[in-house]
């Protein structure tokens, strides 16, 4: 029955082309935008093995929000030597006009996308956290969409979750931290790289589409200028970066921001989505510590592992990584999109001097990890199965209780040489299937 899905391929392609479901980069100073090409060939998560993703992933995400709530709070974890606080505070995430502040129901990462491989020796690694402005859960959504077109008995009569309940998990979060007023979804606009993702999600969630200058404070509360009166703002789900989030608080110079939004924020007058100064907790460097705040916080074992991790910062570490360099996967903290990642094996000589130079230079600004080996996934090229590396990006949902999507947004690697999967490095995606129990 899933053949067909292999059959229709062109057709779901031509229908994504349709609906605008591209993914637009800037490079070079130009704007371009490409579809963000789609397999037919989905990933298949066994309900067992979901279970298990899922217990860790809530594990996680919890432990994260643990983290970012006490960093801007009381500081324990720092003042207890578990996480070092000059390596926090000299990282670029954490931002001082935070520092004091709870946010509506102590929540800070209220859409989590967390990025996993797993191994060819079966194990599960978590390779990333993103926990500022994960995108991603609409290309899932959209393609299942076209897919129930094409295939409605086999999701009718199959063992595939459903994911279409995503609009509404998004939303009762929403709905959760709303202070009083009408859900938001703010945009940069059109020439955003994910904008078809955010009038998406609009459409499916019943927030409103906000964009530059729509949105004004006045009388310590968020508007939103609608076409006949404003109307009170209670939940913005930003996708704009906390740099040009608001120019009287951070970036002068930004043009998309919100002049104010941190001072009626700052009063308890409106949940941002997620809030800002999240970036202190997805730094990579601080990715070394998630099972020690794991243990910290939860008093509870990690579930789910990290990749081998060396860093820098640590002077041990340091001469491992140094001593074994081509062995190793060098990652910039403050990259990414699959920006910043440099496999020592492939540079020459000269390259791989200059790097051991900028590591002693700079150690707070890389990690080293441990090259996992992680499975290839069958993908559909020129109509035959070939092999590719592949990831998978959970998103994890906190509101009322912390929940797993059943779904996900399996990426690949279209160069059957390269380990990045971003699509930004031209990668493309396919549907997630959470199989039932029978």
């Amino acid at each position: 029955m899933a053949d067909i899905l292999e059959e229709m391929q062109p057709v779901i392609n031509q229908q994504l082309a349709r609906y605008q479901v591209q993914f637009g980069l800037y490079k070079n100073g130009e704007f371009h935008e490409r579809l963000f090409p789609f397999d037919p060939v989905a990933r298949e998560i066994s309900a067992e093995n979901f279970a298990f993703l899922e217990k860790g992933l809530i594990q996680r995400v919890d432990a994260l929000n643990a983290f970012i709530r006490d960093v801007y709070g009381p500081k324990k974890i720092l003042e207890d030597g578990v996480v070092p606080p000059d390596f926090v505070f000299a990282g670029k995430g954490y931002l001082a006009q935070c520092d004091g502040f709870v946010p509506p129901k102590g929540i800070y990462s209220h859409i989590s996308g967390i990025d996993l491989v797993e191994g060819t020796d079966g194990n599960w690694y978590i390779l990333e956290d993103n926990l500022r402005i994960p995108s991603g859960a609409s290309y899932p959504m959209i393609a299942r969409e076209l897919e129930r077109r094409a295939a409605p008995d086999l999701f009718r009569n199959g063992r595939i979750a459903d994911n279409r309940d995503y609009g509404l998990l998004l939303r009762q979060v929403m709905d959760y931290v709303n202070t009083g007023g009408i859900n938001v979804i703010y945009t940069p606009g059109r020439y955003n790289a994910a904008y078809f993702e955010h009038s998406y999600l609009a459409e499916k969630t019943g927030a409103t589409l906000a964009e530059t200058g729509e949105l004004v404070t006045h009388d310590g509360y968020v508007w939103y200028r609608g076409i006949e009166k404003e109307q009170k703002v209670g939940a913005i789900y930003r996708r704009i970066g906390d740099d040009f989030l608001d120019p009287l608080c951070f970036r002068t110079d930004s043009l998309i921001g919100i002049p104010g939004l941190m001072s009626v924020y700052r009063q308890g007058h409106v949940a941002i989505i997620n809030a800002p100064g999240n970036a202190v907790a997805d730094d990579k460097g601080i990715y070394y510590f998630v099972p020690k705040m794991i243990r910290y916080y939860l008093d509870q074992e990690p579930i789910l592992m990290n990749a081998p991790t060396y860093l820098l910062y640590y002077e041990k570490d340091r001469r491992y990584v140094l001593d074994n360099l081509t062995k190793l996967v060098i990652k910039d903290v403050a990259e990414a999109g699959g920006y910043g990642v440099i496999f020592a094996r492939d540079l020459s000589q000269e390259k791989l001097d200059q790097l051991r130079q900028l590591l002693e230079r700079e150690p707070r600004r890389f990690i080293a990890q441990e090259i996992i080996d992680f499975k290839d996934l069958p993908i559909l090229e020129n109509g035959e199965r070939v092999m590719r590396k592949a990831d998978l990006r959970a998103f994890v949902l906190s509101g009322e209780h912390t929940l797993v999507w059943k779904s996900g947004l399996t990426r690949f690697s279209r160069n059957p040489d390269s380990f990045i999967v971003n699509s930004s490095q031209g990668g493309g995606f396919k549907d997630t299937w959470i199989l039932c129990q029978k």
